[in-house]
């Protein structure tokens, strides 16, 4: 009992506290995001969202929640593992390649045993990215082996403490160790800290919240989504495979999904600020302020089936704000 007590207690999240970092941090921090996002979105592989799915995320957020992780790490540990997934496929795929001489000759491995291999390790590789996760998390609450084990043996799998250990460095090492970058979490909690910053007004803690319920929303919901934004962009309700391709470095824009976030809980909580910070957002960010109605828009319709931010933005008018943190160029 004493033991669950202590567990509970760590797990307790005040939240972050805003207003207290000084503004040359602020704009050297959004700097560094905005600069990751734009070297993300250049690298894209085309296999980018493929393990985002809905089962896969909810797999990995009940998980988190059962070892009292906090809710960065969550969103940590589907990026972990999307990145590392792809990094595997395009291996195997290569391998695959290579090997094809060999195979026509009856040698190596076939393509069904190479997707056998991803499948059989699927789990494990899962469960890695969470420990991994809960190691990079501001709370520490890490997921120990034990922890790790018996889930695992729960789901019938019959893995040793050695094959654990043996799959967090194969994610490291397939990773190049590159496993602590930024989850759109921090950009939306950079982003609320600027908007603080420049005079915008609102109730911190609840935003915050409200912010972290829709990212979860979205994480769920993704191919819906960003589905509805595409049909909205293009103005066609049967977009073509150029037009799904093209759309994905919009799916995979951190900066965007941050700013609709914010503006769709604001929306929710404080209309009548709504305006006011989706022109401060756009100031910040340089994402236009359509682009930021239309994604707040779409999330808001597979909410509530609302469209009321679309008929609500062409009936305000909008004045820049002043006093701000450095625009992005």
């Amino acid at each position: 009992m004493g033991s669950q007590v202590q567990a509970a207690s760590r797990c307790r999240d005040p939240g972050p506290i805003f207003g207290e970092i000084a503004p040359e941090i602020i704009e050297d921090t959004l700097i560094h995001l905005a600069t990751e996002n734009e070297q993300h979105l250049g690298e894209l592989s085309d296999r980018a969202g493929c393990f985002k799915e809905t089962q896969i995320v909810e797999f990995i957020f009940l998980l988190s929640e059962k070892w009292h992780l906090d809710q960065s790490a969550r969103y940590q540990a589907v990026e972990l593992l999307e990145r590392f997934m792809i990094k595997q496929v395009e291996q195997i795929c290569k391998s695959s390649r290579e090997n094809v001489t060999s195979r026509e000759q009856g040698q190596g491995s076939s393509w069904s045993s190479l997707k056998d291999q991803i499948y059989d390790t699927f789990v494990l590789r899962l469960v890695s990215c969470i420990q991994l996760a809960s190691k990079l998390s501001l709370h520490y609450n890490i997921v120990n082996s034990d922890t790790a084990l018996k889930f695992l043996q729960f789901l019938k799998y019959s893995y040793t403490k050695q094959e654990l250990l043996e799959s967090e460095l194969a994610v490291l090492k397939t990773l190049h160790f590159q496993i602590n970058v930024s989850t759109p979490l921090a950009y939306v909690e950079l982003l609320l800290e600027v908007l603080g910053h420049n005079g915008c007004l609102l109730p911190a803690k609840p935003l915050h919240q409200m912010c972290m319920q829709l990212l979860d929303f979205s994480y769920l919901t993704r191919d819906t989504i960003y589905d509805t934004l595409l049909k909205i962009a293009i103005e066609n309700s049967t977009p073509n495979k150029l037009q799904v391709a093209k759309f994905l470095t919009v799916k995979e824009d951190f900066m965007l999904l941050a700013v609709g976030i914010i503006s769709t809980s604001v929306f929710i909580l404080n209309p009548g600020h709504w305006k006011q910070v989706v022109e401060h957002l756009n100031c910040i960010t340089g994402i236009t302020s359509q682009s930021i109605l239309e994604f707040s828009y779409a999330v808001l319709k597979h909410i509530v089936g609302s469209t009321t931010p679309k008929q609500h933005h062409r009936n305000c008018g909008t004045k820049a704000p002043e006093n701000r943190i450095t625009p992005l160029k």
